[in-house]
C-alpha cells in the first residue's frame, strides 16, 4: 500500500511540473513569437534541421556565450527561413533573409551575420519582410529565459 501511495504521489509531482511548464518568447517590431531556445552547443548545432513545417507564429532563439561575428548554415533544414543576427543589446545588426533549405550535407553555404552578434533568431521565411524590419529593430526577450552575460 505504502508504495502505491508513494508511486501516486511521485506521479503527481511529475504532472504538477507539467503544467507550470510555458513557452518562451520574444518580439520584435510589435509581434510576438513563440520560441524555442538553442543555448548549448548540441541544441545550436541541431537547430531547426529535419523539421517539416513550422507554425508562422514560431521560432527558435539561438542564444551564444558572447558577441561575434557569426555564420549559420541550413544543413539538413527543410523549410526556408530568415535569419536574424542580433548584437549583446539585442539589436539588429544583419538579416539573411528566405534562405533556401539545404539538403547537401557539408556542401550547403553559410550565412554570415556581417557584424558580430550575440543572439540569432529563425523565423519562417518571409517573416522579416512582413514585419518591414531594417537593422536598429530591437529585440525583446521572455524575462523568464535566463541569459547569462
Amino acid at each position: 500500500m505504502r508504495a502505491t501511495a508513494l508511486t501516486a504521489f511521485l506521479c503527481l509531482l511529475l504532472l504538477s511540473g507539467c503544467v507550470h511548464a510555458r513557452d518562451s518568447w520574444v518580439e520584435l517590431a510589435g509581434k510576438r513569437y513563440t520560441v524555442e531556445l538553442a543555448t548549448n552547443d548540441a541544441q545550436r548545432e541541431r537547430g531547426l534541421m529535419f523539421r517539416q513545417r513550422m507554425d508562422p507564429d514560431r521560432g527558435m532563439l539561438f542564444v551564444h556565450d558572447r558577441e561575434e561575428p557569426l555564420a549559420y548554415w541550413m544543413k539538413n533544414t527543410l523549410i526556408p527561413l530568415d535569419i536574424l543576427f542580433f548584437d549583446g543589446q539585442r539589436r539588429l545588426v544583419a538579416q539573411q533573409r528566405d534562405v533556401p533549405p539545404c539538403t547537401l550535407g557539408d556542401a550547403c553555404p553559410p550565412y554570415p551575420s556581417d557584424a558580430p552578434a550575440r543572439y540569432v533568431l529563425e523565423l519562417n521565411a518571409g517573416q522579416a519582410a512582413k514585419l518591414q524590419l531594417q537593422n536598429g529593430a530591437t529585440l525583446r526577450i521572455d524575462p523568464h529565459v535566463v541569459v547569462t552575460h
